[in-house]
């Protein structure tokens, strides 16, 4: 009963969020700002900005994170090529933006969220691999689940995973996977080498103190935007966020209206859900979030779930990616 009247829920919302695609030109505008905002950024760094330019590029720096997203899921260009190309600089030093584009389409198979090792960006482990790692690491591990946590270790945590399977030959294997690192190293090391050029901040500085920081802040976005439970939709959180953080986030805050509607636009998501606000958070199973701020204070020290979920069907017949 309650699989029908979720089902029936999330067709109604599927049905009612959709619109005709139109020239996006929140999003254009959207891209300029941030660019723009970036090099002013610099320039201000370059002028004895400091402490306060750097602060400044590492906002924008997660907010172009964030037009990453939107790029990925085809905004604001109908032309899969010329999305990917506004987005393969490398602003936020780490991630290929085609590796992010497959991992995060991947995540988008909601029948497997938070299942670890089927979801790219699921926060947790099978019981029995958690109970294998070391005392330390499941220190850290359970860190990571405080707000804390979350800013401080989990960028590390993500750097690692994302450069460790370079050390493997058969990595290098395919061409596609060669091409995506040499694009993206020469973009880097342009990029770098023109910041130091331009502003006088070193390659060092940038990704200590921009690069790294910028990742805490863009994964503050999904500390608990998922969470283990037997239906894929109550999987999904709504977080009723203040503007600024709607903004930085650009509305993916309404995380369950973006996985009813991956293709909506960002400055569609309020009134989709402002809309049917009852309707969604119903679907989600109440999992509703008062805000980032609560949510962040709250759970500064205290850890807000437990890494170690059973995430995954009890039977032999779990999906397969």
């Amino acid at each position: 009963m309650n699989r029908a009247r979720n089902a029936s829920t999330n067709a109604s919302i599927n049905d009612t969020a959709s619109s005709p695609r139109s020239v996006e030109w929140p999003t254009w505008l959207l891209i300029g700002v941030v660019y723009g905002s970036w090099l002013a950024a610099l320039v201000w760094y370059a002028r004895g900005g400091a402490w306060g330019a750097l602060l400044a590029l590492v906002v924008v720096s997660a907010w172009y994170m964030s037009l990453q997203h939107e790029l990925v899921h085809n905004h604001p260009s109908p032309y899969a090529w010329l999305n990917r190309w506004m987005g393969l600089l490398p602003i936020a030093v780490w991630y290929p933006f085609d590796i992010y584009r497959r991992s995060h389409l991947a995540h988008h198979r909601d029948e497997l969220l938070t299942y670890p090792g089927q979801d790219p960006e699921s926060n947790y482990l099978d019981p029995e691999d958690y109970a294998q790692r070391s005392a330390p690491m499941r220190a850290l591990l359970l860190a990571q689940r405080t707000s804390l946590g979350r800013f401080l270790i989990t960028p590390a945590f993500a750097i690692f995973h994302l450069l460790w399977p370079l050390r493997q030959r058969a990595y290098w294997r395919s061409p596609k996977m060669r091409w995506t690192w040499l694009q993206h190293a020469a973009l880097l090391a342009l990029t770098l080498w023109a910041i130091q050029t331009w502003t006088g901040m070193s390659p060092w500085t940038y990704i200590l103190c921009v690069s790294y920081p910028c990742l805490g802040l863009a994964f503050m976005r999904s500390f608990y935007e998922h969470r283990p439970a037997a239906l894929p939709a109550h999987r999904i959180v709504v977080n009723e966020a203040a503007w600024p953080w709607r903004l930085l986030y650009l509305n993916n805050n309404f995380h369950a209206v973006h996985h009813a509607k991956p293709n909506l636009p960002w400055y569609e998501i309020p009134k989709a859900y402002w809309g049917q606000r009852d309707k969604f958070v119903q679907g989600t199973g109440g999992f509703l979030v008062p805000g980032y701020t609560w949510l962040f204070v709250r759970h500064a020290f205290s850890p807000i779930d437990h890494p170690a979920q059973l995430t995954r069907p009890q039977s032999n017949a779990a999906p397969k990616p």
